[in-house]
């Protein structure tokens, strides 16, 4: 048997991405003038901010608790709206469509 099948890691997973995009619908809802918003441009934003934010892994109901206390952290919760406004503003001015 495979390691991979051994374990369940299927079980882990990265609370920073329910963060992103909790953060990212905000933004996109907020933002007064048109941009695209189609599945591929909202993906690569989403894509560009995880790529810079700290992951917060967990596999446990504990580890949902914390990651969710994270946000209290004003450090963390400001990289987060950052990054967000960061991909927002390359993917609307640079599309990787036309």
């Amino acid at each position: 048997m495979a390691f991979i099948d051994e374990y369940d890691f299927y079980l882990i997973k990265n609370e920073a991405e329910q963060l992103v995009f909790q953060e990212l619908e905000h933004q996109l809802n907020s933002i007064d003038y048109e941009m695209c918003l189609c599945n591929e441009c909202v993906l690569d934003m989403a894509t560009i901010a995880l790529n810079t934010v700290k992951p917060f892994y967990r596999f446990s109901l504990l580890g949902t608790i914390y990651a969710v206390n994270a946000l209290e952290n004003e450090e963390y919760a400001n990289s987060i709206q950052q990054a967000v406004v960061n991909a927002i503003e390359r993917i609307s001015s640079n599309p990787a469509h036309d």
